[in-house]
């Protein structure tokens, strides 16, 4: 039986590459990982809708600067 002192651990799935190029065996992954997220695709959509990104260049004349938004200044 573990001690009540024994303390939790996790441990990340194996990797591929080495550096930047670093990235999640896709082989070696479970669903213990959390590597579903249904609502992934909603989830971008309601926070990066495609009018706002497109808003900003809407208004303005090829090679004008655009003004900064509230948003650019939350930063």
């Amino acid at each position: 039986m573990a001690g009540s002192r024994d303390k939790a651990g996790a441990s990340a799935p194996p990797t591929l590459g080495e550096g930047c190029l670093a990235r999640f065996d896709p082989e070696a992954l479970r669903d213990e990982d959390g590597t579903e997220f249904p609502g992934a695709a909603a989830l971008w959509q309601a926070l990066n809708p495609p009018e706002a990104a497109s808003a900003r260049a809407a208004h303005t004349q090829a090679g004008e600067r655009p003004l900064p938004i509230a948003a650019d200044r939350e930063q």
